[in-house]
């Protein structure tokens, strides 16, 4: 928890890491100059700002066991952003949150776990991969299933690949538009899904890509029988200023970065203007 003040002033924090990982998504390692404490839920997010310029929601992409910093990537999309990706390591940025409801951790604990991501919904789900990788006697069985337009928007390769390696975890990637380098599934995230032998009542889905696709996802999971309560979504992209005072994320009566962003499908279907 935060105290009031620090809801609404930044902390600054120094990039400690920039690395381009594809044409529009810059990834950044961030440490904190303030000596506070700084613990989050994988979901949670933050609000980054550039002195002059504004801030804009990020979600956390790093492990919460990681201490020594966090770690952010950022789609250049508008002027904040664009600000965010012109700077070099050793720039000030500022930091306030964490924010929001990440995913029930304690919940998923013994549970079967299917990952679905499109784009750069692998981003807040990173988060909460990292932290299984590294409790994985905690959890049961790892399915990641993955989709990108191109290969070459595929984020995290490196560790896709290092993921792909491991024994303990089906990786299952898919693409719109193939290149001469593809060799893999080809078709929308949603054809990976039938193939699956999984346990409704031991696996929680985890869900987070664009809007488009959460629609389809939930009628093939619909096919599984999963419960609705064990299916989980993200709507990361509505926030805006944390706090629930600019209204900008309210449905209904419900505040996103306030009661979310991470909710059950349970609770998504009295809101039908949500997804």
């Amino acid at each position: 928890m935060i105290s009031d003040i620090k809801l609404y002033i930044p902390t600054l924090a120094e990039i400690v890491k920039a690395q381009q990982l594809t044409e529009l998504e810059k990834f950044f390692e961030i440490r904190l100059l303030e000596a506070r404490p700084f613990s989050f839920e994988p979901g949670q997010f933050i609000l980054l700002s550039v002195l002059g310029v504004g801030e804009s929601p990020v979600t956390l992409a790093s492990s919460p066991l990681k201490k020594d910093g966090v770690e952010v990537c950022v789609r250049r999309v508008g002027s904040l952003t664009n600000a965010l990706h012109r700077l070099q390591e050793g720039a000030t940025i500022g930091l306030r949150g964490p924010f929001g409801k990440g995913f029930p951790i304690e919940a998923l604990k013994g549970k079967d776990l299917l990952f679905v991501a499109g784009g750069i919904g692998m981003i807040p789900l990173r988060s909460l991969i990292h932290y299984i990788l590294e409790r994985r006697k905690d959890f049961g069985q790892l399915s990641i299933l993955y989709g990108a337009k191109t290969p070459k928007e595929f984020l995290f390769a490196d560790e896709l690949m290092a993921w792909g390696q491991k024994g303990d975890v089906r990786l299952m990637l898919t693409v719109d538009k193939p290149d001469e380098t593809w060799g893999g599934n080809v078709g929308v995230i949603t054809r990976l899904i039938p193939p699956l032998e999984l346990r409704p009542k031991e696996t929680y889905a985890i869900i987070v890509g664009p809007p488009v696709m959460y629609k389809f996802v939930l009628m093939e999971l619909y096919q599984k029988a999963l419960p609705e309560s064990q299916i989980l979504m993200s709507l990361e992209r509505r926030m805006r200023c944390g706090v629930g005072k600019c209204g900008h994320c309210q449905i209904n009566n419900v505040y996103v970065c306030q009661e979310g962003p991470v909710f059950s499908y349970q609770f998504l279907k009295r809101l039908p203007e949500a997804i």
